[in-house]
């Protein structure tokens, strides 16, 4: 797996797939990259550069944790940028990573070619999701076995009774089938560090970040999946509003991560876009 050096001397490596034009994409969690796999078949179609977080994956683990911060964590997709010696480069963030693709594309507008943001956080812009729209979501699966459970602890989890994240998994996937509790599995983040830092005082600010991303220039792709609890259909649709030139999708029946519950919708959509 290829490395470079962050600007605090951490150590960082990043994964590739598939061959062309780069696409540097910054997953989510704070989790190993490899759950994004090559984005349901993407790298056919593009060259993809993932990168390993730090202290996630084969990223070496700094000696200054705060450096986990959302907003600090640009500063190495921007070394990475240097490294490849890209001069523009297209962005695409997963989840919590397009917390960090957004903040980068406020920072480094000229960078910035095009920017997917696929099930995106929505923290970077100050967007609240409430419990109330998690479970309005959470009952169009009322019909699903594993149901009843799930809501039981999502209920819990909203009211601050209770957090049992592995219970309300199968929300995270259109289908919860042998290939949902696979992925589920192997992508659990496994630094609590890097979690726990991700947001921590200082790591957001939506007003400043709003107003960059006003002014930018790139097209903006932004994905949802129609049952996804973690980054509603109506709150990704308020983060397209932010930019001046996006893309809204909502991809049916899919959940928070739609190139595994649909991968040629996903494909659709995306390689449309990387492409137009």
């Amino acid at each position: 797996m290829p490395t470079f050096t962050a600007p605090d001397g951490t150590r960082l490596a990043y994964r590739e797939h598939g061959d062309g034009d780069p696409v540097l994409c910054v997953p989510g969690g704070p989790a190993d990259s490899g759950y994004l796999g090559d984005l349901g078949g993407l790298g056919a179609h593009r060259r993809l550069i993932v990168l390993d977080l730090r202290g996630t994956g084969r990223s070496a683990i700094p000696e200054d944790t705060s450096s986990y911060r959302c907003d600090r964590l640009v500063d190495d997709v921007e070394a990475l940028r240097a490294h490849l010696a890209l001069p523009r480069v297209d962005l695409l963030g997963h989840s919590a990573g397009a917390n960090i693709a957004a903040q980068y594309a406020a920072r480094h507008p000229a960078a910035v070619g095009r920017l997917a943001l696929i099930t995106p956080g929505t923290r970077a812009v100050g967007i609240p999701i409430s419990g109330e729209t998690r479970r309005g979501l959470a009952r169009l699966r009322k019909d699903e076995p594993w149901f009843p459970e799930a809501f039981a602890a999502l209920e819990a989890l909203t009211d601050g009774t209770g957090a049992d994240w592995e219970a309300i998994a199968p929300f995270r996937y259109g289908r919860w089938d042998a290939a949902a509790r696979s992925h589920h599995a192997a992508g659990r983040p496994d630094n609590p560090d890097a979690v726990a830092a991700f947001g921590a005082e200082g790591a957001f600010h939506p007003e400043a970040t709003r107003a960059a991303l006003a002014a930018l220039a790139a097209p903006v792709l932004l994905l949802a999946g129609e049952f996804d609890l973690n980054s509603p259909p109506t709150a990704v649709a308020e983060f397209a509003e932010v930019f001046p030139d996006a893309t809204l999708v909502v991809q049916p029946g899919a959940g928070h991560y739609p190139w595994l519950d649909d991968a040629d919708r996903f494909l659709a959509a995306t390689v449309a876009f990387l492409t137009r």
